[in-house]
């Protein structure tokens, strides 16, 4: 089995791209690339939450639905959230409807709103200072779904109250923002090329 795979445009890809059209765009645009901003970390954070025990492209597909439903995961919104948002989030048959996931995600923008340094740089404080496939290296990156810096940002946000964020979901939240670079080696954008 290969790592890449050639896409409809002939450039070589993660053999995971091209399976679904929403993964050929998420890929391309998005997945391993450079992501700051407490807005745009809570939402990576509560759609990998979401994504838990679901395959990716369900909550990829979702996606438009999420931003409309959580007010395109606005931190101060969100955690102003009440029951009866709640309620009105279950009855949305365009997101994933469940009650404990969808409190967590309240939870977590009331809790990330404290963090003193702010969410995107409490995250960031836990990236590997070399990732485990370094764009320009050699190495292949090393199929993985945990890490050691993963698994101490799980800890230290479940410490602080923070629901539905396990190692696997932290890791994944790493691949997705750029904090580690898993891009196969060969693939168009492991070295951040922007894809035509």
């Amino acid at each position: 089995m290969t790592d890449l795979i050639e896409g409809p445009d002939g450039l070589l890809r993660c053999s995971w791209a091209t399976s679904a059209p929403e993964y050929l765009s998420y890929h391309d645009s998005e997945w391993g690339r450079l992501l700051k901003g407490d807005d745009a970390l809570f939402e990576r954070l509560a759609l990998e939450s979401f994504q838990s025990g679901l395959s990716w492209i369900v909550v990829l597909r979702k996606r438009g639905a999420f931003r409309a439903a959580f007010d395109d995961f606005v931190l101060e919104k969100v955690a102003s959230y009440d029951d009866n948002d709640v309620e009105r989030l279950l009855a949305d048959a365009g997101i994933v409807r469940n009650r404990a996931k969808i409190s967590a995600t309240i939870r977590n923008a009331q809790l990330a709103l404290e963090l003193p340094a702010g969410l995107s740089e409490h995250l960031w404080s836990f990236a590997p200072v070399v990732g485990p496939a370094v764009a320009g290296s050699a190495e292949p990156p090393v199929v993985r779904a945990t890490s050691p810096e993963s698994d101490a940002l799980a800890a230290d946000l479940r410490q602080r109250g923070f629901r539905f964020v396990g190692p696997t979901t932290a890791y994944a939240l790493m691949q997705a923002t750029g904090m580690v670079n898993d891009h196969a080696v060969g693939c168009v954008a492991r070295e951040g090329l922007r894809v035509p």
